[in-house]
């Protein structure tokens, strides 16, 4: 059997420190190389140095996932045709599978070739199978798709900590709201704009006008959801006079910041639906699945640098 070369690159977003063992675990060599382009050319001008001088039939380099420091790296490692020649292999492993391999190693102190060290060690004893390049078809719908999840998860966020200064602006609002949409445009025109007082106060025409103008002239039964608004009203608790500007200040911007997060939500959803129209498929053809739910499961089942793709798919209540 020939003799492998094994590499580990401890990832940096500035600096890769590299360690090369053999089939022994015995050292051949360290170094570091900057996490760019010309970094990356001199690491494999030194692999494929030392795999020339030894001399190796197989190299296996490893690397861990961390954050997305190790995107450019693995695939300039991918495309190079000299390792390639060499039959290398690339792992790009997640760091739960480092830390764990780590523990075999007694009082190990923590810098950055030890680490590398036991990446390369890793790669000798650990079974850890090479991780294929990511496949482009997939690759930009699961950016697409995980930023969507990330903004759904702000967009709820910020609607929790809406629910909470409304209760504390008008305390019964949440339990008695008219609206089909609490975050609606004639919703938060009325949450928004004025007091449980005001409303009380205010003539039921008066309220019916301003509804029908910020409803868009589409809600039903207006006056009698003007009279359970009113009647709510009555009902709440009254906040200290002391506290008035200050919840009406941060509900004014949670209202504000909500409004963008679903205009953006917008935005991303188109982009969705126009990056999946490149990819065949028949999901959308079952009721209920439109472009996103598709892309959220389709990005799914798409194995990317050997990690599981995380799912984004819509809230309906977010």
């Amino acid at each position: 059997m020939g003799r492998t070369l094994f590499v580990g690159i401890d990832i940096g977003a500035d600096t890769n420190v590299v360690r090369i063992i053999d089939d022994t675990g015995d050292d051949v060599c360290g170094f570091s190389v900057s996490n760019d382009l010309p970094g990356t050319e001199r690491l494999v001008e030194k692999v494929v140095d030392v795999a020339d001088t030894l001399p190796v039939d197989k190299v296996k380099i490893g690397m861990e996932a961390t954050n997305l420091y190790w995107w450019h790296l693995s695939q300039a490692l991918h495309d190079d045709p000299q390792l390639t020649a060499l039959g290398t292999e690339i792992a790009v492993i997640n760091p739960k599978v480092i830390d764990g391999f780590k523990n075999i190693y007694t009082d190990m102190a923590k810098t950055d070739a030890l680490d590398a060290r036991v990446i390369a060690d890793c790669l000798r004893f650990g079974r850890v199978r090479p991780t294929p390049p990511p496949d482009m078809r997939y690759a930009p719908l699961q950016r697409l798709t995980r930023f969507r999840y990330h903004m759904v998860s702000n967009l709820t966020r910020e609607k929790n900590r809406a629910l909470n200064l409304i209760f504390l602006k008008f305390s019964t609002y949440q339990k008695e709201c008219p609206f089909s949409n609490l975050f609606g445009q004639a919703s938060t025109a009325v949450i928004g704009n004025l007091t449980p007082d005001e409303i009380a106060n205010l003539p039921v025409e008066e309220l019916v006008d301003l509804m029908l103008q910020h409803g868009n002239h589409r809600l039903k039964d207006v006056p009698e959801m003007a009279k359970t608004l009113k009647r709510a009203a009555r009902n709440s608790y009254r906040l200290n006079p002391k506290m008035q500007e200050s919840v009406d200040i941060t509900l004014a911007m949670s209202l504000e910041t909500i409004r963008f997060f679903e205009k953006q939500q917008k935005k991303i959803d188109q982009a969705i639906a126009k990056e999946i129209k490149a990819i065949p498929h028949t999901l959308e053809t079952i009721p209920g699945i439109g472009p996103v739910y598709a892309a959220g499961i389709i990005a799914r089942s798409a194995i990317f640098q050997g990690l599981t793709i995380t799912i984004a798919l819509p809230n309906s209540r977010a």
